[in-house]
């Protein structure tokens, strides 16, 4: 370990010579001793100096060898350490779609690591708060004790001089004891607060019903649900498009677009369910049914289609890239839950998801596309106007009826 230290102080010196020569160093006594823990550490250490160095395809093999001694030994920090440098040296290599799959790598082990750290962090919480009801137990006996005790001495007592120091030995005892029970009142306070925040840091990760339910019986069991709405977006072109951007603005450009429509579905009830490069996966009726959430989901997808028109038009005036989007709607039985025990994460399978998926990959730019299931759901729905589309050949599933969903116009609701 002192010689990997020496080797980080060095190259953060910029001198690179001898930095190489105390990782190499270090390196070898960890392969002696077999300690695979170091071993990935110093791999993703001299990956890194040969990234700040730069020279990034020295850096490449280094971090991939980290990354699959991390994957051996279950260590999440040191797999997420890894991605940064896989990161790093395909960005500087300008190998901008490798350094968005290993951006996104990084995220997901940190939230992992946030799970992990949140659970810890609320059984300690649990911890706590039964010493503070221990101690608070404690402190209602010692009232009562005093109180019986300074009863038996007014009985005893009938001189005013003992009289007078039994009050003020109760006096004493009494403003220790509110002494006391003001500092569990104020602890118990501090840790709701401590408490309250982590639950919210577990609620962006699950859906809300979730976490309650891991807290109590340690898993949440799958479900099935008779009647979701599943939506699918995904970016037209994003290959192309994304080779014309640097790895920074990629991601900064996905992150405003992801951003804005999780805001749309926290605004119409609907789940995010998970994103996969430029693909956007929600779903309405889950994990709570709810009367509408067809509804819903098809207005969600509506703004989101809103959204990226108006961002496309800000972007084209600045001559910036800008991106169009397609989104299919399909409604049918899914089941949903928690796979996993060392990273959580609330997914949905069935063959609704694949539909769902055909539904994005056969609509068009700016349209929402739906299912002939989905129409039946909200052919009487006044708000909305549709296109049929008839029936359109779709690659595993043969022939399936289509149809374009909008809201109508004043013109379509005039009499």
């Amino acid at each position: 370990m002192v010689l990997n230290n020496i080797g980080i102080v060095k190259k953060d010196q910029g001198d690179f010579l001898e930095a190489e020569e105390y990782f190499r160093r270090s390196f070898e006594v960890y392969q002696e001793i077999g300690d695979q823990n170091d071993i990935a550490k110093v791999l993703g250490d001299t990956g890194i100096h040969f990234i700040k160095k730069g020279t990034p395809e020295k850096a490449l093999s280094l971090c991939e060898k980290n990354l699959v001694v991390a994957k051996e030994i279950g260590s999440v920090a040191l797999q997420k350490t890894a991605c940064e440098c896989l990161y790093g040296a395909y960005k500087d290599l300008g190998e901008d779609k490798k350094a968005l799959m290993y951006y996104e790598q990084k995220s997901i082990l940190e939230d992992s690591l946030q799970s992990v750290n949140i659970s810890e962090k609320l059984q300690q919480m649990e911890f706590e708060n039964q010493m503070l009801k221990d101690s608070i137990d404690i402190a209602d006996k010692e009232r009562l004790v005093e109180e019986a005790h300074g009863e038996e001495i007014r009985r005893e007592t009938k001189t005013r001089n003992i009289a007078f120091l039994s009050g003020g030995v109760f006096l004493v005892l009494a403003a220790g004891l509110f002494s006391r029970i003001r500092y569990v009142r104020i602890s118990r306070a501090a840790l709701q607060v401590e408490k309250d925040r982590s639950e919210n840091l577990l609620l962006n990760i699950l859906p809300a019903e979730i976490p309650e339910e891991l807290k109590q019986k340690g898993r949440a069991d799958a479900r099935d649900f008779e009647l979701v709405s599943i939506l699918f977006t995904d970016f037209i072109g994003f290959t192309e498009q994304s080779a014309r951007l640097s790895a920074n603005d990629l991601v900064e450009e996905i992150n405003h677009c992801f951003e804005t429509f999780d805001g749309i579905m926290e605004k119409y009830g609907i789940e995010k369910i998970k994103t996969i490069g430029d693909f956007y996966l929600a779903a309405g009726g889950l994990p709570i049914p709810t009367d509408g959430s067809g509804k819903d989901t098809v207005m969600a997808a509506l703004d989101m289609q809103d959204f990226i028109t108006n961002r496309k038009a800000e972007n084209d005036a600045l001559d910036k890239i800008a991106f169009e989007m397609r989104a299919g709607i399909h409604t049918a039985p899914v089941v949903a839950g928690i796979v996993g025990v060392k990273k959580f994460q609330y997914d949905i399978w069935g063959d609704t998801v694949n539909t769902a998926s055909r539904m994005e990959s056969n609509g068009e730019a700016g349209k929402v596309n739906i299912s002939a299931a989905t129409y039946e759901l909200l052919k009487n729905n006044p708000k909305f106007s549709f296109n049929n589309r008839g029936n359109i050949s779709v690659k595993g599933k043969g022939e399936m009826e289509m149809y374009f969903v909008d809201l109508k116009t004043e013109k379509d609701l005039s009499p």
